[in-house]
């Protein structure tokens, strides 16, 4: 049985960092996981830039309260979670997701917790574990499971390697270029159709 591992933004909602840069005006916090391959690097980056600007955790999920998931996301959401088990493997923070998740009519999701002081300043993190989105994909084959994962950024590739299946979900092109060996799909439709032939196959 496969078990599908999908990322969630950019997969399914857009990302969130893109959409408070446009809200609050802060053209460095456009920078995601497509650009900056090390999400240490990344997370302190941006941590330091809320600081700098005054942003509070509040300030940022009022404008994660604001976003829409992307057309056809709850459509074949729903169609995956009818024919196999789903598993959303972020690297955002349960601070984060959880009106994202509502949208999305909750499904599984496995992410990281925000370091949150008295005066609602985010000033640090604690990712799950090392590596986490690869040790979810070895967990689920250590109890004999296959697993099909799917993508759009550099901290989805280890994740991609690691199962039976990885897929390249609308990544930009520097992605694609480094990693020409995996597969590559552009939407929803074309998605369904690869994922049909390994779902159905048994």
């Amino acid at each position: 049985m496969y078990v599908i591992c999908t990322d969630l933004e950019g997969v399914f909602v857009p990302e969130v960092w893109i959409n408070v840069a446009a809200k609050t005006g802060i053209q460095e916090l456009r920078l995601t996981t497509r650009d900056i391959s090390d999400y240490n690097v990344l997370m302190k980056q941006r941590i330091k830039i809320l600081a700098e600007h005054g942003l509070k955790l509040k300030d940022i999920q009022d404008v994660i309260a604001s976003i829409k998931p992307l057309d056809g996301a709850k459509e074949f959401l729903w169609w995956l979670r009818e024919v196999t088990q789903v598993i959303v493997v972020s690297d955002t923070f349960s601070q984060f997701a959880e009106p994202l998740m509502k949208q999305l009519d909750r499904p599984t999701i496995f992410c990281h917790n925000l370091i949150v002081d008295e005066q609602d300043n985010i000033t640090g993190y604690k990712l799950r574990q090392p590596d986490p989105k690869r040790k979810v994909v070895q967990s689920l084959q250590s109890l004999e499971y296959k697993v099909i994962a799917f993508g759009d950024s550099y901290n989805d590739v280890s994740m991609l390697q690691q199962a039976e299946v990885g897929i390249l979900f609308c990544p930009p092109q520097n992605v694609i270029d480094d990693y020409p060996e995996l597969p590559v799909v552009h939407n929803y439709t074309d998605l369904r159709k690869l994922l049909e032939n390994y779902l159905f196959e048994e």
